[in-house]
């Protein structure tokens, strides 16, 4: 039997209203009317239709089962717009193809190699905080990510470029962020078309300047040169994970230090951790496997703020889901970021709680914690987040002690959910004896 897909009624409507004002966010809106409507429903924005799915055997239905019958790419998203050709709006075989290039320099043995340049990207960083002082930790972990993902991937030092960019690069995050594109497409974009100019210049000098001197060096930028002769496609891939790469990191750091400072036991356990483990010594590939509990303390920050906390598809063709018609060219989106909270997979499942993930294994259902995607089309770069993220923690952990400075923090839904107010945390040096 047929099932419409519910639309929120007045009364659903008031009690997500009311959500919305009080918790000052629209995840809050999203959680009532997944409350009230249950795993389907419609979401009545004005020129915005769109479908909502949520929970596991969604996510196994357009991540894995029907994923087919679903398009990443949808023309004129601005994420579209500013990617282009990009591996993350790219579909079949066009993706399929980039995804066999890149991967291999993604890979868990490579991204070890990367070890040391990331050490050296964050220590860059954390040589300029002052003991005893308030560090806004979403600015400073941007500046730490942006330098990590173009050393690492592409051997460029983003450093001397960092003033210059950095507000082309805010911009274009505000430029794919939810919007008022969501329900007009006359929304002016001569600001974002002046920033990808700009951008573009960078990226095309750097790609102008490897293909005439060709390096040594085993990465993803030589990968990439060595597949394609057209600088355009080259571009969409670099500005793909510059963007995506950098951005879901800043997320993941910031909500990760904000959680260790705002839990004293939890950041004195990861840091007797980070002692034992790694003393004073650089962070190396031998250390990342035996930090259980840092690792569990970002799963579980993953959990509750997931960075791509929305998923978005356009349906090829009708398809059904458990009873519901799905039309043609339907906006269809899922949320790793309602699926975590399920009461029914994830008690408590408000608590930060890192010893949910120290069982071996840790115990979870299928299709219930999809930080990083799921399925053939997961994070390409998943593996090297998460490494990323135990070094440059390890190396704030054995250098500062991170207490909370009370600001209030809500998650914002930029083009990752990020701290509100940019969590600032109070930081002060630790001696380390061992």
């Amino acid at each position: 039997m047929k099932k419409r897909i519910p639309l929120p009624t007045y009364s659903t409507l008031w009690k997500s209203s009311q959500a919305l004002l009080r918790k000052k966010s629209i995840l809050a809106a999203l959680s009532s009317f997944h409350s009230s409507m249950g795993n389907a429903f419609r979401l009545p924005l004005p020129g915005f239709p769109a479908i909502m799915l949520v929970g596991p055997s969604a996510n196994r239905f357009l991540l894995t089962e029907e994923r087919e019958q679903f398009l990443w790419r949808s023309e004129g998203d601005p994420v579209t717009d500013l990617l282009h050709h990009g591996i993350l709006v790219e579909d079949g075989a066009a993706h399929d193809t980039l995804r066999q290039q890149m991967t291999p320099q993604l890979r868990h043995t490579k991204v070890e190699s990367y070890i040391a340049d990331m050490t050296a990207c964050t220590n860059k960083v954390l040589q300029q905080w002052q003991d005893n002082s308030v560090v806004n930790m979403s600015v400073e972990m941007r500046k730490i990510t942006l330098l990590i993902v173009m050393q690492s991937l592409f051997g460029e030092d983003f450093y001397p470029h960092m003033e210059e960019l950095w507000p082309v690069i805010l911009h274009l995050l505000k430029f794919i962020s939810p919007g008022p594109w969501l329900i007009s497409k006359y929304v002016p974009r001569s600001k974002a078309i002046r920033d990808i100019r700009q951008i573009d210049t960078y990226l095309y000098q750097i790609i102008a300047e490897q293909r005439a001197a060709p390096r040594t060096a085993d990465n993803l930028m030589q990968s990439l040169l060595a597949y394609s002769k057209d600088d355009h496609l080259i571009r969409d891939q670099i500005l793909t994970l510059l963007i995506a790469g950098h951005d879901t990191s800043t997320a993941l750091l910031a909500w990760t230090l904000y959680q260790l400072a705002n839990h004293p036991d939890v950041q004195r356990q990861a840091q007797q951790e980070v002692d034992a483990v790694i003393g004073k010594e650089m962070p190396t590939s031998a250390h990342i496997s035996q930090l259980t509990y840092v690792d569990s303390v970002i799963k579980e920050t993953l959990r509750m703020y997931p960075p791509i906390h929305l998923g978005s598809r356009v349906a090829a063709s009708q398809i059904s889901f458990e009873g519901f018609t799905i039309p043609k060219g339907s906006r269809v989106l899922y949320s790793q970021y309602l699926t975590h909270r399920q009461q029914e997979y994830w008690p408590d499942p408000d608590e930060f709680k890192p010893e949910r993930f120290q069982a071996q294994p840790a115990h979870h259902s299928a299709y219930t914690y999809i930080p990083f995607g799921a399925g053939p089309r997961n994070c390409i770069g998943a593996v090297f987040a998460q490494v990323e993220a135990k070094i440059v923690l390890a190396n704030i952990l054995q250098r500062f002690h991170l207490r909370y400075t009370g600001a209030p923090i809500r998650p914002h839904m930029g083009a990752t959910l990020e701290p509100s107010s940019g969590a600032p945390i109070h930081i002060s040096s630790r001696t380390l004896l061992a």
